[in-house]
């Protein structure tokens, strides 16, 4: 890979992460973290948070952004 590649890919992530940034800024992406299958419960001191859903979301289409990216470099 060369310079100027690496340099378009470094762009390409950092727009991805500063869309999605503003995706959490405005309320867009309220649901992830609420989903059936995201564990939460806790006592009066105490709060326990497991979101497996989400993170198997997450999962998904990372794989498939890397499978993505992989397929067409």
């Amino acid at each position: 890979m060369d310079s100027r590649s690496a340099g378009v890919l470094v762009i390409a992530i950092g727009a991805i992460i500063v869309v999605g940034g503003l995706l959490m800024l405005s309320g867009a992406l309220s649901w992830l973290g609420r989903l059936p299958g995201d564990i939460r419960f806790g006592g009066e001191n105490v709060k326990v948070y497991i979101p497996i859903t989400s993170m198997l979301l997450v999962s998904l289409l990372l794989s498939g952004v890397i499978w993505v990216i992989r397929r067409f470099f």
